[in-house]
């Protein structure tokens, strides 16, 4: 207990007759100290907003815009944790550890997905001034071995400033079936036919203020609103998605040209931008075939719903903000994590984790389920045609370091605090700089020590000063940037880029730098390098110089083996796992690692005379993933290969009534293949070839459970959650043979060999 805890000002005698009681002052803020509204958008690129030009509707941001200032020259990491991570802390990516998403982590300073303790974020902040902390939805910061039920705790939400929390972890999820969870636990999904995380989002953002304002009026809040949104998958309401019926028929091309104009227009780009060529490998709009365009359209229609759609339910919390009298005494902070997805790859796609998996859709696959786009039955993307005009007029995308991955909405709404209404403001700028901006608008100094722990200086800084003069020069000198391996440098408005070829296997010296003026060419499309060679190499040795400052080396494009040979995980040499019904769901990255090996899962229960169904064991869902359970009396394994084909086995004979060990053999025969074997009691009844499995991961958004399958099912022959009727004591797994034989080879497939 520190000497502040036990510090008493009263007076202690024999009685209390004798003494004087004392209560320590709690933290509060100055009267009228705003309150702070983060909204973080995912996926979302510089023109998918209606007041950076889309003609996507989002009046209810548009009008944040209006009342506010627009940023034109924000700036983000490039990809989401990272990103996440800057606007947490105030301080760069690798500097606090977050080089990469957190599922990628490696053994490296910059790379090891662990914030410091010296690294406080905004939230802490903010508490020990007297703050309200809330966090809603997206989080995607906690190491991924730390997500599960088995903590720890201290990374999550409730560990990092924040005082309640309600979301997802991961760094997507299923809009209609999401793995929530609510402060340090996973709950079931809400039991609502009409479901969807957005909504769910700003409801209990809705929630979280009012039961702070009902008994602490005076209190201000800090609440962190990350959605979903438009990160795949693209899911919303019908009557949202038929609104954009027949209003992409005209394609990606004359879309941007449109958003180009508008934009100019509008004044979000200078008058004397050029639209950017288009990116490698996207086809004119007018050589693709009928069944493309129809396919490509209504992918763009389904973004432009979940845009929409996104957009009625922020709406809904701005009105609520003005029916409690806060609107005006309310900082708000929008902005997206990154620029939109290249993700979808060239068609698209039903099952983002097909991508994941180097195994992308063909056009055919993706148009017989045209229908099932942005429901249920789909986990889809749009093409990268519509990612491209969704960063007009910049080039590239989402995971590169040129504009299109870099350049993003940024929107600041404060009545009380800003005069101007509506006007766009130039000054270069990095999502590092956002916290150092809301602590001088409060008039909060940065802490030397948090929690007894001496504190990082912050790395951002302040754009305050812009939010009363237009005009002023940007008071921010140098951003590096790096991603993947791709690399950037900005510098008193110069900048230094360079694209990195995951096919470069290592080898950086290779790439190719490229030099722009962007105070001249807002959309890098004058390329300076061999004009200006002096200038490039200045800049090419700033960043090798910032690279060292902030954790950035050493460069790795490895791929996967970031995540599965770097980390130190909990079941590191472990091979034999016991897992109990009733417990949490386990998150995909925490389960054992049965990829590309052997595996045996022995199920202990009893079954009454009655006779008993339901899952014993499922990981995934309908989008990929394995099951074992018991159905008509009968024990069935199913493999769901990526929502592609399901490879069955099932039992010859009825499960016998009473105690029985029941147990499913996988026996790799070659790679990510193999035959799948049913024994009851010691007795083989049933096999089966499971010809396919997946390469890089079994399944996406859903984790393991045990005793039933509650948010998408693996097998479409049972309804969720399908929980075991019988009685389960538990479920062991046994890992077999060696383990996933080339990770980075199947990471390097997955990602198209770019």
């Amino acid at each position: 207990m520190s000497r502040q805890e036990n510090r008493f000002e009263g007076v202690i005698g024999r009685t209390y007759k004798e003494s004087s009681s004392w209560w320590p002052e709690p933290a509060k803020p100055p009267v009228g100290s705003p309150n702070v509204v983060f909204i973080i958008l995912d996926d979302v690129g510089f023109s998918q907003l209606g007041c950076y030009g889309s003609s996507i509707e989002t009046p209810n941001m548009d009008q944040l815009g209006a009342g506010g200032l627009r940023y034109n020259n924000f700036h983000t990491t490039a990809l989401c944790s990272p990103t996440r991570a800057c606007l947490l802390t105030g301080r760069n990516h690798h500097s606090v550890g977050m080089g990469m998403i957190t599922e990628m982590a490696s053994g490296y300073p910059g790379y090891n997905g662990r914030i410091p303790k010296s690294a406080g974020t905004i939230a802490q902040i903010l508490r020990e001034n007297g703050y309200g902390t809330f966090a809603v939805g997206k989080w995607h910061n906690t190491p991924e071995e730390e997500t599960s039920a088995a903590g720890p705790y201290d990374r999550w939400p409730l560990g990092m400033g924040f005082d309640r929390f309600y979301g997802f972890m991961a760094g997507d999820a299923n809009q209609w079936n999401p793995d929530l969870v609510y402060d340090n636990h996973r709950i079931p999904h809400p039991d609502s036919p009409d479901y969807h995380l957005t909504e769910d989002i700003v409801d209990h953002s809705i929630e979280f203020v009012k039961d702070l304002k009902q008994l602490r009026p005076d209190k201000p809040f800090f609440l962190w609103m990350a959605f979903g949104a438009g990160h795949a998958p693209h899911h919303a309401p019908e009557n949202f998605i038929n609104k954009y019926k027949g209003k992409f028929d005209r394609g990606w091309d004359v879309e941007r040209e449109e958003v180009f104009a508008r934009q100019i227009k509008m004044g979000i780009v200078p008058p004397e931008t050029q639209l950017a060529q288009r990116n490698t490998g996207i086809q004119p709009w007018n050589e693709l075939s009928p069944d493309q365009r129809r396919l490509y359209a209504r992918m763009q229609e389904v973004f432009a719903g979940f845009m929409e759609h996104t957009d009625y339910h922020i709406g809904r919390f701005l009105d609520f903000l003005e029916d409690i009298n806060q609107m005006e005494n309310t900082l708000v902070v929008l902005i997206s994590d990154n620029g939109a997805s290249q993700e979808g790859v060239w068609h698209g796609s039903l099952n983002e984790g097909r991508y994941f998996n180097g195994l992308p859709e063909s056009l055919e696959e993706c148009l017989a389920g045209i229908d099932k786009l942005g429901g249920p039955q789909a986990f889809n993307h749009y093409p990268r045609g519509w990612a491209m005009a969704g960063n007009t007029p910049l080039k590239r995308y989402k995971q590169n370091t040129h504009g299109g991955g870099t350049r993003d909405p940024l929107i600041i709404h404060w009545p009380e605090g800003i005069e101007a209404r509506g006007e766009i403001r130039p000054q270069y700028h990095h999502v590092v700089d956002i916290v150092p901006t809301v602590l001088e608008a409060l008039e909060i100094d940065a802490p030397e020590q948090l929690n007894g722990i001496d504190q990082k200086p912050l790395e951002g800084r302040s754009m305050f000063y812009s939010f009363a003069n237009p005009q002023a020069p940007t008071r921010k000198e140098v951003q590096y940037y790096e991603m993947l391996g791709h690399r950037g440098i900005w510098h008193k408005d110069w900048k230094a880029v360079t694209y990195h070829s995951t096919r470069a296997a290592g080898n950086f010296d290779d790439d190719c730098w490229e030099l722009y003026h962007l105070d001249q060419d807002f959309s890098e499309c004058h390329n300076l390098a061999e004009t200006e060679p002096q200038k490039l190499r200045e800049l090419i040795e700033m960043w090798w110089a910032e690279a060292g400052k902030y954790q950035v080396l050493p460069l790795d494009d490895r791929g996967s083996k970031r995540f599965t040979e770097q980390k130190p995980k909990f079941d590191q040499g472990r091979t034999s796992f016991i897992f109990f019904p009733g417990t949490s769901m386990v998150p995909g990255g925490v389960v054992p690692n049965t990829q590309n090996r052997s595996y045996v899962i022995t199920s202990e229960v009893e079954i009454p005379e009655k006779g008993a169904e339901g899952v014993l064991l499922a990981l995934g869902g309908r989008f990929g993933g394995y099951t074992l359970y018991i159905q008509n009396n009968r024990l069935v394994y199913d493999y769901n290969f990526l929502g592609i084909s399901h490879y069955s086995v099932t039992s010859t004979v009825e499960v016998p009534k009473g105690k029985s060990l029941l147990r499913f053999e996988f026996s790799k025969t070659g790679e990510n293949q193999g035959k799948g074997t049913l024994f009851m009691n010691g007795e083989k009844v049933g096999e089966g070839m499971i010809e396919r499995t997946a390469p890089v991961r079994h399944a996406f958004a859903e984790g393991m459970e045990i005793g039933r399958d509650s948010l998408t099912p693996v097998s479409e022959f049972y309804q969720c959650p399908f929980t075991f009727t019988g009685t389960l004591k538990q479920v062991v797994i046994e890992l077999k043979g060696g383990p996933h034989r080339d990770p980075e080879g199947d990471f390097r497939m997955a990602m198209g060999q770019q």
